[in-house]
């Protein structure tokens, strides 16, 4: 499996992921030819540099300084415009989705009246259109990063003079692992939370991993002691359970019916839940009450969470995310004596599948022939170990397409953008920390 690794020890910005994808291997033309149907005017440019001794890659941003403030439907509407392909297109709107609800979050109101400052200015959207460009054509499967340091001090924000991490840096980073940096400025924008915190599917130490390559993308400034760069590891690990990240849903109930509890777990699954179960569980006062848990993708959680409140009386959910494994599945079906009984293969690299058979069909054969529902069990794994299954069309997935798929930040580690920020990380507040 061919996966990319970010090493963020001097942080991440909207810039410095450019580079490093460029440093990479990505044609530069491809981005800039990408990024011109946007329609805006720019120059964006590729230069090497040195940061604190060593060769990096930098991306230039030269763009008219702006004092209008965009809204997040009018960018997407111009992502839309530009005609990208999907995985591209798809990519860079949730980017800034994430962005806008880590925004509406931070000051309290809905998301279509979030308006990006930095964020929203040219220089930025190149960034982070550029990078999901340059995500997608890197062609990897998965996207891991190194815990992210934010930095220390605070920033002067359109809103006030905020410490590190800023706000809509925090929210984007909720639930990635955070390291610590002695360096005095933001080193985290919060263009590069959302780019990781979209895209990779686990944080921690560089994976057993064979190198193929490795990008170094750098910042504006050369931090004395520290070099200022992301580097972009991209190689090769051996065949292992397919991996990737979904949150959790968890309440507490004690004081709704049964009923109510179980309709609510359907509703859940109708909406896109990957499960959704109740655990018995003795609440305050010795109270007996439910714990119903929901396991969902990102883009689920907040049609899922709304159906919570809507039919429960719970005044709050728990969110938090975790790393799965999984096997590969593909659909498959297979001839029983009783007729073709539906199911899922599942393999692990290059070992036998196990089939798992359908509860609906052979619920429905036993129905039909008098018979036991294991007898149709037994007859469905016989099938399968006499035969084999036959793969049916599309595979089975029971999650949303991968981030690196649809490849999937609005404050960019200002790292330098002509739009005279000043500062590297230019997270898309007023703030110049000169990164």
């Amino acid at each position: 499996m061919r996966i990319a690794y970010f090493d963020c020890f001097s942080g991440i910005s909207g810039d410095m992921t450019l580079g490093a994808l460029v440093d990479s291997g990505v044609d530069p033309q491809a981005i800039v030819g990408a990024v011109r149907k946007l329609g805006l005017e720019f120059d964006l440019s590729f230069e090497t540099v040195r940061r604190c001794g060593f060769r990096a890659t930098y991306a230039r941003v030269v763009a008219p300084e702006e004092h209008a403030h965009r809204h997040l439907p009018e960018i997407e509407a111009m992502i839309d415009r530009a005609e990208l392909p999907h995985r591209q297109s798809d990519l860079a709107k949730r980017i800034f989705h994430r962005l806008g609800e880590a925004e509406a979050n931070s000051h309290g109101i809905p998301i279509e009246q979030v308006h990006f400052h930095e964020v929203g200015a040219v220089d930025s959207i190149v960034d982070i259109v550029g990078a999901a460009v340059g995500l997608d054509l890197l062609g990897v499967e998965r996207f891991q990063a190194s815990a992210i340091p934010p930095g220390r001090g605070s920033v002067v924000a359109a809103h006030g003079r905020m410490p590190l991490p800023a706000p809509a840096t925090a929210e984007l980073l909720r639930g990635v692992p955070l390291a610590d940096s002695p360096v005095e400025m933001e080193l985290t924008t919060p263009t590069g939370a959302a780019i990781v915190s979209t895209i990779c599917e686990r944080f921690g130490p560089l994976p057993s991993m064979t190198v193929e390559t490795i990008g170094l993308g750098a910042g504006t400034k050369d931090l004395p002691g520290q070099a200022n760069m992301v580097r972009l590891f991209v190689g090769t690990v051996a065949d292992s359970p397919d991996a990737d990240r979904i949150w959790v849903l968890e309440t507490n109930l004690d004081d709704l019916p049964g009923e109510l509890v179980g309709y609510t777990t359907g509703k859940l699954m109708e909406a896109g839940a990957l499960d959704a179960f109740v655990t018995p569980i003795y609440m305050k006062k010795n109270r007996p009450g439910v714990m119903l848990s929901v396991l969902g993708t990102e883009a689920s959680l907040t049609s899922l969470e709304a159906i919570i409140f809507r039919e429960t009386t719970t005044l709050g959910i728990r969110r938090y995310p975790v790393s799965r494994h999984k096997l590969r599945r593909k659909a498959a079906v297979v001839e029983t004596p009783l007729g073709p009984v539906r199911g899922k293969l599942g393999w692990l690299g290059d070992r036998p599948p196990t089939f798992s058979p359908e509860y609906d069909d052979c619920a429905r054969l036993a129905a039909e022939q008098h018979i036991p529902l294991k007898d149709v069990y037994q007859m469905a794994h016989e099938a399968h170990a006499s035969s084999g299954a036959a793969p049916l069309e599309p595979p089975v997935t029971d999650d949303e397409p991968k981030p690196h798929q649809s490849h999937g930040h609005s404050h960019d580690h200002g790292h330098g953008h002509a739009h005279h920020h000043g500062d590297d990380h230019h997270h898309g507040h007023d703030h110049h920390h000169d990164h």
